[in-house]
């Protein structure tokens, strides 16, 4: 049923020995609103340290966003990645993507409804029974995490990569502890939208952090970024490295069993 996608590897460079965790793949279908969805499911080797969903960026469930809930798995989390637009929709085409996008965050309750199918999804699997839940997005996915954060679901923490955040509503309540890694450089956010997103989540008491990176722009974490032909858009190594192991100390405080 579930396929071994990382076998244990053994590298033997002179005297050094490299070990890769073993991690068991599998594909989960689900649905929403009429549309057919496909997650991807990431299951450490061992007892799992706590669960954490993915939820991609605005290309789609692609390769990046599996490689991103592989890594996670190989920290020793059991991982899932939702499935915003439908099985084996992905694409490259900025119009394309922004197309898919719009169509999906046009209505708000709907947006944060699938985003919640995608949860219940993994809920469903039996894999988190027991554990505490997280949740990181990249660029579409980030805003989208945040979103999930907003309806009071059960997430213990929430780390959005290069997303566009938006405040949360006055009627909204907000559990899970949220870390906003942002791009000094990133034209694509302004300032005036993650202060009125801090200072609404600052009102509700949520605990909250918002970290900088110096001369990065949007997508920073993703190496193909530069391949798009966006000039907003662009990888940067320091940033992803670092706010990777900002994210696995903010999981290493909130998702750990007590």
């Amino acid at each position: 049923m579930r396929r071994l996608s990382h076998l244990l590897l053994l590298v033997v460079l002179g005297t050094c020995n490299v070990c890769f965790a073993q991690i068991a793949n599998e594909s989960i279908p689900y649905s929403h609103d009429n549309a057919e969805l496909e997650g991807y499911l990431a299951i450490p080797e061992g007892e799992p340290r706590g669960a954490v969903l993915v939820v991609h960026e605005w290309w789609g469930l692609n390769d990046y966003a599996k490689k991103r809930t592989d890594m996670l798995a190989e920290l020793g989390y059991v991982a899932f990645a939702v499935d915003m637009y439908g099985k084996q929709r992905v694409t490259d085409d900025p119009a394309l993507a922004g197309q898919w996008a719009g169509a999906v965050r046009k209505d708000q309750a709907e947006y944060r409804a699938r985003a919640m199918a995608g949860l219940d999804a993994f809920k469903k699997t039996g894999q988190t029974d027991g554990l505490k839940i997280g949740a990181i997005g990249y660029c579409f996915g980030g805003t989208t995490v945040l979103e999930l954060a907003y309806t009071g679901t059960d997430l213990a923490a929430v780390v959005a990569f290069h997303g566009n955040p938006a405040p949360p509503m006055a009627s909204d309540n907000v559990n899970a502890s949220i870390m906003i890694c942002h791009g000094d450089a990133d034209s694509l956010v302004s300032d005036e939208s993650l202060d009125a997103t801090t200072d609404a989540l600052d009102a509700k008491g949520v605990d909250w952090l918002l970290i900088r990176y110096a001369y990065a722009k949007h997508a920073f974490t993703n190496p193909d970024a530069d391949s798009y032909g966006m000039p907003p858009v662009a990888y940067n190594a320091k940033a992803d490295k670092r706010s990777w192991q900002h994210m696995k100390s903010f999981f290493d405080e909130l998702l750990a069993s007590e």
